[in-house]
């Protein structure tokens, strides 16, 4: 076998914030990571559909984004961006 071929291979602290919230039709329970890397922006891990996106307060205005990224309707996309700008933005 080759010998595998890193990138990188770092650990680094991060800083991880549980959340449980209803939305108006469904609930979200994300996890919001917070690292030195991706230039500011939070991972954001939603547990319920194991979907995860960088974003950062340009990706929560990007037209499409959120609903994209969640794969979620236009109000539950509303709900979550909603919450995210009040952590993020």
């Amino acid at each position: 076998m080759a010998e595998r071929f890193y990138l990188y291979d770092e650990t680094e602290e991060t800083k991880t914030r549980f959340v449980s919230f209803m939305g108006e039709n469904q609930r979200f329970d994300i996890a919001i990571m917070s690292t030195s890397r991706y230039y500011g922006k939070q991972i954001v891990l939603d547990m319920q559909s194991n979907r995860l996106a960088i974003i950062g307060t340009d990706d929560l205005e990007e037209p499409g984004y959120i609903e994209h990224a969640f794969n979620l309707n236009e109000k539950d996309a509303e709900d979550l961006r909603s919450y995210l700008y009040e952590v993020i933005g």
